[in-house]
């Protein structure tokens, strides 16, 4: 397949610059995968679509302020991406860094000195302080690391809007953002109608939104991203399907674990008895045979981009492209902070 198939036009007025008031009342495009049928519907009314016995798997990975903003020794600002943490210590601590520049040396961070350097590893950040002193100070200097389509500086608002409501587990450089229409009063309200509710973690990291710059997506290689999933949920989903029963799942990352394990395509990061420990650098494009996830519910994703593939994969490509054009005909919010799809 060529990167130019998922390649499309979209007014810029139409990529959301800030999320809604309320979470569940962004717009719900329903397309359903046998017709092409598309139904238009507010989130909260995704209830009508489950069925009791049916399971619904969310992403509790939580969103760190990985952006964070330090002063060179002239007094230049360098903004910096904490990308993954890559080396601990009592007294040192190191993370993978992304900037903008290719700005090597010391930097303030709130004061606190630290060091940019570049070394076969890539470039990283070094603190020479403890790892609970690196945490507080990201967390209190840090911002939420927005999207680069959004054209705005972060505020203390998107610290909540930018999370999931049932976020937990830190580690993500973006949120998933599927899971940011739920309320937990509307969980409450799908469980109360006999669903499952189940959670696995993948920290979204480089990999799920990194363009795809190669003509053949054959070609294109995901970035791993660690995930870990109860070996319990594994039996409770094999029971699921074996009932009849659909599996929703929340957002391509969510998709992505749970078809990573599945598949086999990820490498063991110290598993036990009770829980699966990976990562995955599964790339999931047309032509790949879904094994768990029966229905998807997600976002209107950037042209040439993964998780655009993934929902290629899912459904037909042609009912994708005929509802992303209805959806830009009738004023859709798209991307992270935009309106959400459910494919079923």
């Amino acid at each position: 397949m060529k990167i130019t198939e998922l390649d499309y036009s979209l007014p810029v007025d139409l990529i959301a610059q800030y999320p809604l008031p309320e979470r569940d009342k962004a717009r719900l495009m329903v397309l359903h995968k046998q017709t092409g049928q598309i139904e238009h519907k507010i989130f909260s009314e995704i209830v009508e679509y489950f069925s009791r016995g049916d399971m619904l798997i969310i992403n509790n990975t939580k969103v760190i302020p990985a952006r964070v903003i330090g002063k060179k020794p002239t007094g230049g600002k360098i903004e910096i991406l904490l990308v993954k943490q890559k080396k601990v210590s009592h007294d040192c601590v190191i993370w993978e860094v992304m900037t903008k520049s290719g700005y090597e040396g010391e930097v303030l961070i709130d004061e606190v000195k630290a060091e940019i350097k570049t070394n076969c590893d890539g470039k990283q950040i070094v603190f020479r302080m403890t790892p609970q002193d690196v945490k507080k100070l990201i967390d209190k200097k840090g911002f939420m690391p927005l999207p680069p389509y959004i054209k705005r500086k972060p505020e203390d608002s998107d610290r909540h809007y930018y999370q999931t409501v049932f976020a937990k587990a830190n580690g993500s450089i973006a949120a998933p953002t599927a899971g940011l229409h739920f309320t937990e009063e509307l969980l409450k309200h799908i469980e109360n109608k006999g669903v499952k509710l189940r959670e696995i973690t993948l920290h979204v990291g480089v990999g799920t939104f990194k363009p795809i710059k190669v003509e053949n997506l054959k070609e294109h290689t995901m970035d791993a991203e660690y995930f870990e999933i109860q070996r319990a949920l594994v039996e409770e989903v094999n029971l699921v399907k074996k009932e009849g029963k659909k599996i929703f799942a929340v957002g391509t990352t969510t998709t992505r674990a749970l078809e990573g394990y599945a598949s086999g395509k990820y490498e063991d990061m110290g598993s036990d008895e009770h829980k699966i420990k990976g990562s995955t650098d599964i790339f999931i494009y047309p032509g790949y045979n879904f094994k768990i996830v029966d229905a998807l519910i997600t976002n209107f994703h950037l042209p040439k981009s993964t998780p655009l593939a993934l929902v290629y994969a899912f459904c037909d490509i042609d009912k994708v492209k005929k509802a992303y054009k209805e959806a830009i005909e009738k004023g859709y919010r798209f991307f992270s902070y935009g309106d959400a799809m459910l494919i079923i």
